[in-house]
């Protein structure tokens, strides 16, 4: 229990901490112009409460992930609160108020127009291409996932529930901000803390054990048996660091009505995600009797985490658990999915430069995004699913590397806050295709964390080449 106290007392006191060092090192301006007010149309650009904002903006970044991954991780042991904490304090909040700030100096910009105007055309282009791609696999996938549960749970038909899903997903994405996410997405936000809070109550006054963090002699292998480095860091995303995050950050920024709320809005949201995370991991952990009775269960039953949130909460919460379970395993999804559509739908119209108040010319953009979705729901795709998770991260490296470019052309003295975590990352993501059977698959760990450096190393040192280049031509503009 101590772990994960000392944890979660960590993550809380950043906020304060870390997360005000970042706002002086961003130089807020409660004074400067907001894209909420000078770029005003009533659809995604408009100002909201900041209350409401942080909300959205928490159910936009987590959806099932905090809940979902940290369980997963949790099969590694206690140094999943690590992770979660480290990560979650100096990359994953650190990556979304920077992201977020960059956004909003730039007029609410999409993440692929930032990242060209700090890496280039040729690393805008590429991201033109997978980020929307990636946006619309979460979308395609969770609308089968929460079809499929609720098809299970009541007498309508699978087919019924896609298309109620769709419908909504397609109302959602074309409606103006305030409408629909505006107003029930808040509510969902406050579910998901109430949730996490319910947990945590099972945790402190349930009769369970939580282990120690004692020495790493206590790190496991997950159900997979895979080495902790560099699957755990794979998958913990969303709770540590996960690059979809810095796709709905845009969303928000268009919201916001003052530079000093990046902090409890980017940074903010992204610490109370890591608690959820840290909270769904220590549940996990002392639920089925330990980390090896939590491995045991998920190799039992296909590592299935959403039946892992139903049995925990059921059986701890009875009919308030079920009520919560499904609001993990089902409204969460729904809300990632239709802000992916409608951040892919900004994405495209941003680098079209396409008008998005008439309504036609939203329906004119969604629509094609939305034939890609639906026919991606009705194809066998766990394959591609499983690689997901390793593009997300993928994403996070290069948004890191945005930042990155960000600082140093600032002049900042504190750009290894970003490159530190940006050669982290990229080292993960490349030791990973050399672990893990989806990709190379090397027999040898050892080999593949050797090559996962080489490949570091050549990435890391094209980049900065790339940056410092584009920085000099700035300065001789």
């Amino acid at each position: 229990m101590l772990t994960f106290i000392i944890c979660l007392a960590i993550l809380v006191a950043s906020y304060f901490l870390y997360g005000g060092l970042l706002g002086r090192v961003a130089k807020l301006d409660k004074n400067a112009d907001v894209p909420s007010k000078s770029m005003y149309d009533g659809v995604d650009y408009m100002p909201l409460p900041r209350w409401r904002i942080f909300l959205i903006q928490l159910l936009n970044i987590a959806g099932t992930g905090p809940i979902f991954g940290a369980i997963l991780g949790a099969c590694y042991g206690p140094v999943a609160f690590l992770w979660i904490t480290l990560g979650g304090i100096f990359m994953g909040a650190m990556h979304d108020f920077f992201a977020g700030v960059i956004s909003l100096r730039h007029g609410g910009k999409s993440l692929p127009e930032t990242i060209g105007i700090y890496l280039g055309g040729g690393m805008r282009n590429f991201s033109l291409v997978i980020i929307p791609i990636l946006m619309l696999l979460v979308g395609g996938v969770f609308i089968v996932t929460p079809s499929k549960i609720l098809a299970s749970m009541s007498d309508i038909p699978y087919l019924t529930w896609v298309a109620v899903i769709i419908v909504y997903y397609f109302v959602a994405t074309v409606m103006p901000v305030d409408k629909i996410i505006g107003k029930i997405y808040p509510l969902f936000g406050a579910a998901l803390i109430f949730m996490a809070l319910a947990m945590f109550g099972v945790v402190l006054f349930g009769d369970y054990q939580l282990p120690e963090l004692t020495t790493l002699e206590n790190m496991h292998f997950n159900a997979e048996n895979l080495p902790i480095i560099p699957t755990l860091f794979i998958s913990i995303a969303c709770g540590a660091i996960s690059g979809f995050h810095a796709t709905q950050s845009p969303l928000m920024a268009r919201c916001v009505t003052s530079e000093t709320q990046a902090r409890p809005i980017f940074f903010g949201a992204m610490i109370a995600e890591s608690v959820i995370a840290l909270i769904w991991a220590a549940v996990a952990m002392s639920f089925f009797g330990g980390v090896e009775g939590l491995n045991g269960w998920m190799s039992e039953n296909g590592s299935d985490a959403g039946l892992a949130v139903s049995t925990i909460s059921v059986t701890t919460l009875g009919v308030a658990g079920s009520i919560l379970a499904l609001l993990g395993v089902v409204a969460a999804p729904i809300t990632s999915g239709d802000t992916a559509f409608r951040s892919a739908r900004l994405i495209v119209a941003d680098m079209l430069n396409i008008d998005q108040r008439p309504i036609w010319k939203r329906l004119a953009v969604s629509a094609p995004l939305f034939a890609v979705g639906v026919g991606i729901a009705f194809i066998d795709f766990d394959v591609i699913w499983r690689y997901f998770a390793w593009s997300n991260q993928a994403l996070s490296v290069l948004t890191l590397w945005m930042i990155t470019a960000w600082l140093m052309r600032r002049g900042s003295r504190f750009v290894p806050f970003a490159m530190i975590p940006a050669l982290i990352m990229t080292y993960i993501c490349a030791s990973f295709v050399f672990v893990s059977n989806q990709f190379v698959g090397m027999g040898s760990v050892d080999a593949a964390y050797i090559y996962g450096g080489a490949v570091t190393a050549v990435v890391a040192g094209l980049l900065i080449m790339k940056i410092r280049k584009i920085n000099r031509n700035e300065t001789n503009i």
